[in-house]
């Protein structure tokens, strides 16, 4: 159990084997759980409360023994799907690696993606005009976060008493600031800034203790997502050296979007007359009714059961769809995993899959929302990846899936949820006997910041802790056991 929460999992948390229900079908562990960090594995809570704090480290030293003080509060994986009390996680920037005094040969082993930073890689990423790093909210892209703490929790109250066990490692602790502090979740009904319930229909990892979940189809190796094993290819991905910083030990993107809540209720009121086809245009959009239900299971009207039903609502192919008649081929959810859908341009799904823990912060969703005003209200999604090559998936992602349609025959249709939008874009809604094209769809989730970052194992953060500075360069204390 989470070592800054006292109390056991309450009525309302929601960990997996309360969302699914009975027992969970179980399967060897091969990976080693109890030093891979918890937000790795286990599921964003429903309810979910939490904060993001981002941190620069001014003095070396003192980056380090903060690091190790706030080690201790860190939990493992160890029995993920169980997990329901409140829990920490801790990744470093690029940037961040160099300001604790990481050696030079460990910080050469990692990716240059990662070394120099997502704002460098914004020509790769697509991030242009409104989302170009120049329009970012400081102090994303500027090299000054170096270090992300996060904070998940099922209730207020433990959610609260986390935050000020953590706020004592680094709240009057000289040599660390504070850049930013942003709360996150407790929206009405866990909905995400657009109205849309999230965080469904996550990968099924090999060798994590719990075999496939309905719709998850065959688990993915773990090297795909965890560092030090064997990937989709058969061997493990290259890894930070020495073996004790990289083993175990994943990458994390971080993106946040400004919800343009006005403008998507515009675009559903100028394309939809009615409130039912509006909600049938918003499921279209995204691939489900904003419920959660999948549009394969529920093609015509909204079913929240299902929507609310983990082992229902993901349990489904694009089998008997194959020409997006239910779910549009161009759809936010059939671009981001198109499962069993036939490509023109072919790539392997599984390879390009990332675990998700997304959070929602500010106003909640309003939908009488109509104004240019409601699109500067802050509100939007910290959206978080999390993968052994998150900076190339990202790349690929935003290159082919995202900002591009080629690989599902649409020219150059972008993802309608996060895609960058041109003047005149259109999307296709496939229909018999004539599909319908609708024009001037719209950007309805603006970035305003991202960064790449570093999510040790447990056995990192002690050694990153444990590093001592010697004639201004730091030496290599002996790997933990």
């Amino acid at each position: 159990m989470s070592r800054l929460a006292s109390v056991s999992c309450g009525e309302n948390a929601m960990p997996l084997v309360d969302r699914l229900g009975g027992d969970l079908p179980r399967t060897p562990v091969t990976v080693e759980l109890d030093d891979i960090q918890a937000t790795v594995l286990r599921y964003r809570p429903e309810p979910y409360y939490g904060t993001h704090v981002m941190l620069h480290v001014e003095d070396a030293q003192a980056g380090r023994e903060f690091v190790q003080r706030l080690t201790p509060y860190v939990d493992s994986a160890a029995d993920w799907w169980e997990a329901g009390d409140a829990w920490t996680s801790i990744a470093i920037s690029s940037t961040g690696l160099v300001a604790l005094g990481l050696p030079e040969d460990s910080l050469r082993s990692f990716p240059e993606a990662f070394r120099v930073g997502m704002a460098a890689r914004a020509d790769k990423l697509r991030d242009y005009g409104p989302n170009d790093p120049t329009n970012w909210e400081r102090p994303f892209g500027t090299g000054e976060i170096h270090i992300a703490v996060s904070i998940f929790s099922d209730t207020e109250d433990k959610w609260r008493r986390a935050m000020e066990t953590a706020g004592q490692q680094y709240q009057g602790f000289s040599g660390v600031t504070v850049m930013l502090m942003q709360d996150f979740g407790a929206q009405p009904g866990d909905l995400n800034p657009l109205g849309y319930k999230d965080s469904i229909g996550q990968p099924a990892i090999e060798g994590c203790g719990v075999d496939s979940l309905p719709g998850q189809g065959p688990p993915i190796k773990a090297g795909e997502f965890i560092l030090g094993y064997p990937g989709e290819a058969g061997v493990p991905l290259p890894m930070p050296r020495p073996d004790v910083l990289g083993r175990n030990g994943t990458f994390v993107g971080l993106r946040n979007y400004q919800a343009r809540v006005g403008t998507f209720n515009r675009f559903l009121r100028e394309h939809a007359p009615t409130e039912q086809e509006r909600e049938l245009l918003a499921a279209k959009l995204v691939g489900r009714w904003r419920s959660g239900a999948p549009l394969t299971l529920a093609p015509t009207q909204d079913d929240p059961a299902l929507g609310a039903d983990a082992r229902r609502n993901n349990d489904f192919t694009y089998a008997a769809d194959p020409h997006g008649r239910q779910v549009p081929l161009g759809s936010h959810m059939r671009r981001m995993n198109p499962r069993d859908t036939k490509m023109a341009l072919l790539a392997d799904v599984n390879v390009h899959r990332i675990i998700r823990r997304s959070t929602t912060y500010g106003a909640p969703y309003d939908p009488d929302a109509t104004s240019e005003q409601d699109d500067e209200v802050a509100r939007g999604t910290y959206f978080i990846f999390l993968s052994a090559k998150a900076m190339a998936t990202m790349e690929f992602l935003q290159q082919e899936w995202i900002n591009n349609g080629n690989f599902m025959d649409l020219g150059d249709e972008r993802d309608p949820n996060v895609g960058l939008q041109e003047d005149g874009a259109t999307f296709t809604i496939p229909q018999h006997p004539v599909r319908r094209r609708i024009h001037g769809i719209q950007t309805f989730n603006v970035l305003r910041g991202g960064e790449y970052f570093f999510m040790p194992s447990l056995s990192a953060l002690r050694w990153i802790g444990e590093l001592r500075q010697s004639s201004g360069q730091a030496d290599e204390r002996a790997e933990p056991s």
